[in-house]
């Protein structure tokens, strides 16, 4: 059976959010829509077809993160990374209730869907505000380049 793939209306889901329909901001959603990884500044700058400054993929990124597209991962050595929103997040709250995974070979980091965040008990005298669940490894496309390259015959 052949797979059918749907068409996304990048427009329609930027005027959702309440985002003007820039070039740039249609060519970052398709982007991280096609990414089954975070992107990085230098990701995005990297994946662009348009010539384009690093202050303007900030300020796109900070609007898609404030609109609830978007949210802010863990990535190796504190650089700041971002994902597609897959859950239902609004302006003000990002619901995300997973772990994140960190390659130590390739510094990407993958959203862990299916680890869910543990409930914390509250805290006397402390009030959090957020909290991570980082794990870290070498990921499947890593692994795989190890395995291509020990079984090469030189």
């Amino acid at each position: 059976m052949k797979k059918v793939k749907t068409k996304i209306d990048y427009g329609a889901i930027l005027s959702k959010h309440g985002l003007s329909k820039t070039s740039f901001r249609m060519e970052l959603l398709a982007l991280f829509y096609s990414s089954n990884k975070s992107l990085s500044v230098d990701d995005v700058i990297h994946n662009s077809s348009n010539d384009i400054n690093k202050v303007t993929v900030y300020r796109a990124l900070e609007r898609f993160e404030a609109t609830g597209l978007i949210h802010n991962v863990p990535g190796k050595n504190n650089l700041k990374r971002f994902s597609l929103c897959k859950e239902e997040c609004t302006p003000h709250q990002h619901t995300h209730n997973h772990g994140h995974f960190i390659c130590i070979e390739c510094d990407q980091t993958y959203c862990l869907e299916s680890v869910q965040m543990p409930k914390l008990a509250p805290l006397e005298n402390f009030t959090i505000q957020q909290y991570q669940l980082t794990l870290e490894g070498v990921c499947k496309y890593c692994n795989s380049q190890k395995i291509n390259i020990s079984n090469a015959s030189f």
